[in-house]
């Protein structure tokens, strides 16, 4: 078990559910700050020497900043974000899609505070490229996975994130140092995720349609005073932890071991040595 299942199992019932619509509805609030009270958006960047004043807010304020002016475009680009971050926490489990936004919004923070005391200078530090980082990951995880792009050419994730990879390797080239180091701590989480993690796997969405069925079709039964009929073979949990939890055995090992939905896909499969 690597540290992040170790992670897991202690402060996983802490996690943020239903992130990918906090976010949305932050945003929602940047919109409204901007069109009722736009003198109030240059309070909630992120400044670190306005930081180091005083104004500590900042530190998590710039979250507020919407990355596009609120035309149709917009609306829709971050529908479509949306989803797949719901996707993606859908398939990860809570916990680890927290880890992967929240670690994103950290490396940015610390992205900034590097290039104001080495480059002596600030750049301009948003969500976008975060918001990036949930696209590549989800083109990493679902590459084969087909969309309509711009409602009329099917093509597969994997060649759009290819295309917007190419994208951020022009910016790194032409920009300057604050563009590169604001792409970069943006980009970090994606990094130490998907570079540095053994355990973070592709899945199929044949595997997520196989899992949504299951939840469908499930029945609980769950006799009060009795024993737990189902525990979570990573991080113990049972039925009795929360109505929101379904488990299921894994085909794939050996042996009887049942997982918990936040585990069912990210489990590293049990081999029996014969």
């Amino acid at each position: 078990m690597n540290f992040l299942d170790k992670m897991e199992r202690k402060y996983g019932k802490y996690a943020i559910r239903n992130l990918p619509a906090i976010i949305i509805a932050l945003y929602a609030a940047g919109y409204l700050i901007a069109m009722l009270m736009p003198q109030l958006l240059a309070y909630c960047t992120l400044h670190p020497g306005l930081i180091m004043r005083g104004q500590v807010w900042r530190i998590v304020s710039w979250i507020l900043v919407p990355p596009q002016s609120p035309d149709l475009f917009t609306l829709i680009m971050l529908y479509f974000y949306f989803s797949l971050g719901r996707t993606l926490e859908y398939t990860w489990g809570a916990f680890r899609f927290n880890v992967y936004i929240i670690s994103g919004i950290l490396f940015t923070v610390i992205g900034a505070f590097l290039l104001y005391y080495v480059g002596h200078t600030t750049g301009y530090f948003s969500t976008y490229y975060i918001n990036m980082s949930i696209f590549l990951a989800f083109a990493l995880t679902y590459p084969d996975m087909q969309v309509l792009l711009y409602f009329l050419f099917p093509i597969k994730m994997k060649w759009m994130g290819l295309v917007y990879g190419f994208f951020i390797l022009v910016s790194l080239v032409q920009g300057g140092w604050a563009d590169r180091i604001a792409i970069i701590a943006s980009l970090m989480n994606f990094i130490v995720f998907f570079l540095s993690t053994r355990n973070m796997r592709r899945f199929s969405p044949k595997q997520v349609h196989r899992r949504r069925e299951f939840q469908k079709n499930v029945q609980k039964i769950q006799p009060n005073g009795s024993t737990p009929r189902h525990k979570c073979a990573v991080c113990g949990r049972t039925e009795k932890d929360g109505d929101h939890l379904e488990f299921r055995f894994c085909s794939k090992c050996d042996g009887n071991y049942e997982y918990c939905q936040d585990h069912l896909f990210t489990h590293q499969h049990i081999r029996l040595n014969k």
